[in-house]
Parts: C-alpha cells; structure tokens; sequence
C-alpha cells in the first residue's frame, strides 16, 4: 500500500538522521560509534523503564537481566550531571553483574555445545567490557544525544498537538458550511409558500445573508493561511534552533 511505502521511507529516513547525528558526535571513533548505536534510543521515553533505577536493580539481581536497569542508569545520567559520579558507579557496577552472568550463561552454553549462543554471549561480554573502559564517554555522548531527542520530541508533541487543533477547525468549519446550507434550502422551501411582495423580500434578506456568509467563509479562509504561515514560521524557527545547535557542538 502507498501510505506503507510512505512511512516506510519516513522511518528510513528518520534512522538515517540519527545514525548521522550520533555518528556527528562521535567523529572518527568507530569503537564508542558501534557501542552507542545499540545502546541509545531514538525515543527514550517510551524506550526505557519508568521504574526508578533502584527498583529495576532489585529486579535485575534477580532476574539476572541487567539491560533494563542499565538503560536507566545511562539514560538518568544525562539528566542528573550534578550526580555524575554516582551515575558512573552504577553504570559499571551493573556492567561488571552483567559480564558475570553472561560469562555463567556462555559456559553453560558451551558445554551444551550451542556455538551460535556462545558467539553471541562472547558479544555481549564484550560489549559491556568496553562500557566499563569507556563509561565516561559513554555518559558525555549519551547526554548530548538525549538532550537534542528530547527537545525533538518535544516540537513533534507541539506539532501533533497543533495538528490536532487544524484537525477540530477544519471539521468546525464543515459542519458551519453544511448548517448554512441547510438553512438556505429551508428559506427556498419557505420562500415558495410566500406571496409575491413577501417573496421578494425575502430574496432581499436571502443575499444579504449570502453576502454575509460569503464573508464569513473568507474570514476563516484567512484564519487558515495564518495558521498555515504561523505553522511555517514556527518550523523554521525550530530549524534555526536546530542548526544553531549543530553549529554549537562542532564549535565544542
């Protein structure tokens, strides 16, 4: 179907616009670029837990599963920089749990002889070995990235939400239209039970509201172009925002 091919193309495009933005951050290091393009999230909102990062390495202990609560402590320390430290313990203490249990599960895995599983496990310990090396870059990209996808996600709410607002105006403005509609083919149906001088005044008094209608009509034609053009000025405004801020981090 064309509206599938058409979010289609919406969605690659969106991932290749994160994909550059998170590469722009990460300039020529290819090793930090790998890691963090599996472990940050294009909308952290709905992506990560909204349980408190204590509660989900309650849970974790476990469970033996410390994705979730590693996904928090990464995500918690882009919004709390003054508790910095705190946040780089965790990550690492949850890191070091988790090479642990991967390294129990990749030996049971073996001796099972699961090749594939063991290959894949080898990854994992791998990767969270290079988190615990790394942590503090890790944190500085992170905190960056999920900055500008908040302020994104941000104008796309405002977006909806004024989208939302066209949606209500437009259905406003059809249902006013078939109303003065209705009410003109009453005044015909009225008009032909009318004596000829009533009539005639009648017809009078009819283009007068059509007159009226008529104005009325343009009048929201008008509200629609400056809602159009207020929706255009504030695309750009937040285009000019964006640029402002790409230009700012080349200059860090």
């Amino acid at each position: 179907m064309w509206w599938k091919k058409k979010e289609a193309k919406k969605e690659e495009k969106e991932e290749v616009k994160e994909e550059n933005f998170l590469k722009e951050l990460c300039g020529d290091d290819a090793k930090l670029y790998k890691f963090l393009s599996h472990y940050l999230y294009e909308n952290p909102l709905t992506a990560i837990s909204t349980k408190d990062l204590d509660s989900l390495t309650e849970e974790a202990e476990k469970s033996g599963n410390f994705s979730p609560a590693l996904d928090k402590a990464i995500f918690e320390s882009t919004r709390n920089p003054g508790e910095r430290e705190r946040y780089i313990k965790a990550i690492q203490n949850l890191a070091s749990k988790t090479i642990q249990a991967t390294e129990q599960e990749k030996e049971k895995a073996g001796k099972a002889g699961l090749t594939d599983r063991v290959s894949s496990l080898e990854i994992r310990i791998e990767n969270h070995r290079f988190l615990l090396e790394r942590t503090e870059d890790v944190i500085n990209i992170a905190s960056t990235f999920y900055k500008e996808k908040l302020l994104e996600l941000g104008e796309e709410e405002k977006r909806e939400e004024r989208g939302k607002e066209k949606k209500t105006a437009e259905s406003d403005e059809w249902r006013k239209g078939q109303l003065e509609e209705a009410e003109r083919e009453a005044r015909k149906k009225e008009r032909k039970k009318m004596g000829r001088e009533e009539r005639r005044e009648a017809e009078k008094q009819d283009k007068i509201e059509e007159l009226a209608a008529e104005e009325r009509k343009e009048a929201r034609a008008e509200e629609r172009r400056e809602a159009e053009r207020e929706e255009q000025r504030i695309g750009d405004m937040e285009e000019a925002e964006r640029e402002s801020r790409r230009k700012e981090r080349r200059g860090n």
